[in-house]
């Protein structure tokens, strides 16, 4: 069972490792690795790493590559816990991500607005959720989309097929007020790799979920 409610973003590379093992301990169910600008030997190098301590750490949480489905290949072909990958708009198309990638690994896409969502619609079937965002602005990535507030969100959760996970400066703070609207996860960065404490900030995030 894929578990989005928690769901941390890398940033800061020197950090990853670190805060994702915490996280992980604190019982975020994805850790996306994502250190951008980055190279591929790099992201591969760091996955590797961060997928180990995570797998050690909790065996649950599900390891993905952020827009590289080579670099995530790669890992799984040398048996590293990787399950997969996040793809934005301009990536690789998910269907030949999926037919590389196999059936079991976990491909999630990233949209936004109403017509995003319903392009998804059409590969609902091999995508296992959607990011939508932003939900704030960001500094970490501009999409040039408006932000979406939770007022934004219940139309995007209504029309997708598959699980909205909202991202773009969210915090655990909102996470009752996102769950509110039928959000599947909360997407977290700065939140996370800022954090003194990211398994108590990851615990207290995943509260939200059960008032």
């Amino acid at each position: 069972m894929l578990d989005l409610r928690c769901y941390l973003v890398t940033g800061d590379p020197t950090r990853a490792v670190e805060v994702a093992t915490k996280a992980a301990a604190g019982g975020a169910g994805v850790v996306q690795v994502r250190s951008k600008p980055i190279s591929a030997r790099a992201l591969y190098e760091l996955a590797s790493e961060v997928a180990l301590v995570v797998a050690e750490v909790n065996p649950a949480t599900r390891v993905l590559i952020d827009d590289r489905v080579d670099v995530a290949l790669a890992l799984r072909r040398r048996g590293f816990p990787v399950h997969g990958v996040h793809l934005g708009q301009d990536d690789l198309d998910v269907r030949v991500a999926r037919e590389l990638l196999g059936p079991e690994a976990i491909i999630g896409l990233t949209t936004g607005t109403l017509a995003l969502v319903e392009a998804a619609n059409e590969v609902a079937d091999v995508i296992d959720y959607i990011g939508a965002g932003p939900f704030r602005p960001t500094p970490t990535k501009d999409s040039g989309r408006a932000p979406l507030g939770v007022a934004g969100y219940p139309p995007l959760v209504a029309a997708s097929e598959v699980p909205v996970v909202a991202i773009g400066d969210v915090t655990a703070a909102d996470a009752p007020a996102l769950a509110a609207t039928g959000v599947a996860g909360l997407a977290v960065c700065r939140g996370l790799m800022d954090s003194p404490d990211p398994a108590a900030y990851a615990a207290h995030l995943l509260q939200g979920f059960h008032p």
